[in-house]
């Protein structure tokens, strides 16, 4: 195969692809040290988003949040609960609804847990300027192309 640029290589999708799976690849290093997985980790982050006193999120909060289906995020809620990451509960006014806590596993790793998006930006070759120009632009393709999908129940990923 030629290493003249082909029509894979002239695709956006695949540039977003190999970055996106290479990135991944980088956080699997920092996150193997806590037992965690990278989608485990964003289960994480969107957990410590919420306000202190706020009623903690449902299954189906972080999964609209993550746009993760309740099939893929069960069994990853499972395993967090099981190391001690996150605490399930059954809501009080609705025992369908099953809510979402830190556990006490995830606040003894908050120091490390915040020392993570740091050691990610050492690991990048890219100025901070241009990977938060190259995020704002990702999150405009991705509100752009949710809001393009007709009968989208999506939120755009801009927050």
């Amino acid at each position: 195969m030629t290493r003249e640029r082909s029509q894979l290589d002239e695709q956006l999708c695949f540039a977003l692809h190999g970055a996106s799976r290479l990135l991944t690849r980088a956080y699997r290093t920092v996150l193997e040290p806590l037992g965690l997985t990278y989608p485990q980790y964003l289960v994480l982050l969107a957990l410590r988003d919420v306000p202190a006193g706020a009623q903690a999120p449902s299954v189906a909060d972080l999964g609209e949040r993550l746009w993760l289906d309740s099939a893929t995020l069960t069994p990853l809620l499972q395993r967090l609960e099981a190391a001690g990451y996150v605490v399930r509960s059954r809501d009080r006014e609705d025992e369908r609804v099953v809510r979402i806590r830190l556990g006490p596993r995830a606040r003894e790793a908050e120091p490390a847990l915040r020392e993570i998006p740091r050691r990610m930006l050492a690991a990048s070759t890219l100025p901070v300027e241009r990977l938060v120009r190259l995020r704002d632009d990702a999150r405009a393709l991705a509100d752009g192309l949710a809001s393009k999908r007709a009968g989208s129940a999506r939120a755009p990923v801009s927050r």
